[in-house]
């Protein structure tokens, strides 16, 4: 299989056409190699428009939702990026590319060790992994000028959005089956504001409990 061919007929054919348009983004999709962190059994699939499973309910991204939820944090190379959920590290290495430094948090330690590989071939080291439950906040607040958000919850948490520094933004993926939507919240002067981006549909990040319906 061509690799560079198939990257960049993902480049032109998924990812531009969903609006995704930053020459930072598009040449940081460019620079990593997105084949390097799929399973061996799916690498047939790296530059495919279709979720990659990864085992225990998890997957990668279609490589245009990713795209589309990393440009909309518009980041600049001072920014500190929380990333929930690591997965095998592609996207740690994409954002890597574009910002000071990525600290990124997986509960899977299977995957953790996965992307531990993945990033040390690639020689990143403007990243940190950790293992652990970030669905409720990592670390102190107002530490991140951006938060990704690789899975779904019913809401994003107020522990998540409290990491947010001044003008920090974060983006994930909230609501149910089959509605979900991609949202962007950024904090501002006055106050936090939300919007939504487009739809789609991702597993929920473990322990990210949905809340009790009410009984009557």
């Amino acid at each position: 299989m061509d690799f560079e061919a198939a990257r960049a007929n993902m480049i032109d054919q998924q990812i531009r056409p969903w609006n995704v348009l930053g020459l930072q983004t598009l040449n940081a999709l460019e620079s990593v190699r997105r084949e390097d962190f799929v399973p061996e059994d799916y690498r047939n699939l790296a530059f495919a428009d279709v979720k990659i499973p990864l085992g225990d309910g998890e997957v990668m991204l279609e490589p245009k939702v990713s795209a589309r939820m990393m440009e909309s944090l518009q980041l600049s190379t001072n920014d500190r990026v929380l990333e929930v959920g690591t997965g095998t590290g592609y996207l740690t290495a994409v954002l890597s590319q574009v910002c000071a430094h990525v600290t990124s948090v997986e509960i899977n330690p299977a995957l953790l060790e996965q992307a531990r590989r993945n990033l040390g071939m690639a020689g990143l080291e403007n990243v940190a992994l950790e293992q652990g439950d970030a669905h409720d906040g990592w670390g102190t607040e107002g530490a991140y000028d951006a938060i990704v958000v690789n899975g779904s919850m019913a809401r994003i948490s107020d522990g998540l959005i409290a990491g947010l520094a001044k003008d920090g933004r974060l983006v994930g993926i909230e609501g149910h089956s089959p509605a979900m939507r991609v949202v962007l919240y950024q904090r501002t002067d006055g106050g936090m504001t939300h919007r939504s981006l487009f739809e789609t549909e991702a597993p929920r990040l473990k322990n990210a409990e949905d809340p009790p319906e009410f009984e009557f």
